[in-house]
């Protein structure tokens, strides 16, 4: 007896907006597809909570691997969301209060036995940068604070620093300061608006200027490949968004070793997908909202990502 299709949601930004050829969730979408999987979209606007029950206004989905002319839309539907198999949240950051009540929404879909992909409290509780500090032995010294004493403090100790804000993305407001900077007291005075804000510094790593690596995981367990990527010569920002080169490469040892302690951690937590970063043998964020990579790894190394995904994802369903 053939198996039932999978109902499949999503949560994402608009998908007329998404760059087709480098984007991860029209990965997952077209493996979904390849599955016969039913597709229902949604935008934040589209789901809501009525009498504590997880509603949404499903726009039904078909995608292509074509970079003009990726979707077509079908009917719209009222559906409950626990009716569905799984949803995939991808939405983009910001992480604001608005993606907090949507993850409100999600937990009661999940409380009906629809896997949410990645789980609504890891999603809460897991700063990309923040959540690093879980991980101390294989991080690099790291402070967060408000204050700007203290970071001045750790710039004099450390002589070069990178410091970020907490919720940013795409290597935006990221600055590689060195003692004696003039402009170090107004970029610690941006980063906490005066103290008013949690900022990030940490001790700068050389080995950026061979790559920020991405590294995926599902389940825990690391694609066997990272997706390095290389600055330009007169930016520090391993980000593609910035004009770094993105480069396929085998994982080292010690990148394997970072992946055995953080991914047990994010896979017990219903983080079924994430990406970290690695700059030579440290860690420096771990992303849970919407990591990207897929489509560059698998085009590099003839791989299918989103369908191991998806096998992790039939593999919970009951």
């Amino acid at each position: 007896m053939a198996e039932k299709p999978l109902k499949i949601g999503i949560v994402m930004d608009p998908i007329g907006s998404i760059t087709p050829y480098k984007d991860s969730s029209l990965a997952m979408l077209l493996e979904a597809e390849r599955r016969n999987a039913e597709i229902h979209y949604f935008e934040q606007k589209d789901v809501r909570l009525l009498s504590g029950k997880a509603l949404g206004r499903s726009t039904l989905l078909h995608v292509r691997d074509n970079h003009d002319d990726w979707y077509e839309f079908g009917d719209r539907q009222e559906i409950e969301l626990g009716e569905l198999d799984a949803i995939l949240m991808r939405k983009d950051p910001p992480f604001d209060m608005e993606y907090v009540y949507t993850t409100y929404i999600l937990d009661r879909a999940q409380r009906d036995d629809t896997l949410i992909v990645n789980a609504p409290q890891a999603l809460r509780d897991m700063n990309e940068k923040a959540y690093t500090a879980w991980f101390p032995q294989c991080t690099p010294t790291t402070l967060i604070t408000r204050s700007m004493d203290d970071m001045k403090a750790f710039l004099a100790e450390h002589g070069r620093v990178v410091a970020k804000p907490l919720d940013g993305m795409g290597g935006r407001s990221i600055f590689v300061v060195k003692k004696g900077d003039k402009n170090a007291n107004v970029i610690f005075e941006t980063l906490t608006d005066y103290g008013r804000n949690f900022a990030m510094a940490q001790v700068y790593i050389p080995e950026i200027t061979a790559g920020d690596k991405r590294i995926l995981l599902i389940e825990g367990k690391p694609v066997p490949y990272a997706l390095a990527r290389i600055p330009t010569g007169d930016d520090n920002r391993g980000n593609m968004v910035a004009g770094a080169v993105a480069k396929g490469q085998e994982m080292s040892k010690r990148d394997f070793e970072i992946c055995e302690q953080v991914g047990p951690a994010l896979r017990d937590a219903g983080v079924l997908f994430a990406g970290i970063d690695v700059i030579g043998d440290y860690l420096t964020e771990v992303n849970v909202t919407s990591p990207t990579g897929i489509r560059e790894l698998d085009q590099q190394f003839d791989l299918n990502i989103a369908g191991l995904m998806f096998d992790a994802i039939q593999a919970r369903l009951p």
